[in-house]
């Protein structure tokens, strides 16, 4: 029963050290950019020794890339919640998309997200976790609407490569003082729409 014991103390401890690395790291990396944050200071900010950070994570990078994955998570189920507050499939499917952009232009978000994670991770590792995540889920409403036929027959890929550009530029470009969310909305509602007229 002691070692039972000992093993969830443990457990917990990881958890406890892992969490609060995480949210250190994050806040680090959105104030200030991966370059600028040293493995030092995220481990003092989380309370723990810089061994402890090797342990869990390797590398700055690791770190970094668990960052990364945290984020892209935690923007998958805000899209998937935004989805699901409509009941018709197509509203359904315009809500994700603009909470994506407004969930992805939100500085903290887009400076790791879209700055720094294909500069750090490179660009194949990046695409290869945006694949995993917002890309997939892309492909798989258009996938789904094409199949209720709500928007005509076409071929998904091109599709789906050209929304998920389109719409991290946007979030890029919201980043400027200058930018306006609500228009970007109206073009990316108006973007979608032309979707169903092709």
């Amino acid at each position: 029963m002691r070692d039972c014991g000992m093993a969830r103390t443990k457990a917990q401890q990881r958890a406890d050290t892992t969490t609060a690395l995480l949210k250190q790291a994050r806040k680090l990396f959105a104030a200030r950019g991966y370059g600028d944050v040293g493995l030092t200071e995220i481990a003092e900010a989380a309370g723990v020794t810089k061994g402890a950070l090797y342990h869990y994570f390797g590398s700055k990078q690791a770190l970094f890339r668990a960052v990364v994955e945290t984020i892209q998570q935690e923007l998958g189920e805000k899209v998937a919640r935004a989805a699901d507050a409509a009941d018709d499939p197509w509203d359904q499917f315009v809500a994700g998309c603009v909470e994506f952009l407004r969930a992805g232009s939100r500085p903290r978000v887009r400076r790791i997200l879209l700055i720094d994670a294909p500069a750090v991770l490179g660009w194949n590792d990046w695409r290869a976790m945006d694949e995993a995540h917002s890309a997939r889920h892309l492909r798989e409403a258009l996938a789904s609407l094409i199949e209720a036929e709500i928007l005509p027959p076409q071929p998904i890929e091109p599709i789906t490569r050209l929304l998920s550009g389109a719409m991290n530029e946007a979030a890029l470009w919201l980043a400027d003082s200058r930018a306006d969310l609500s228009e970007a909305v109206a073009a990316l509602t108006d973007l979608l729409e032309g979707l169903r007229k092709s």
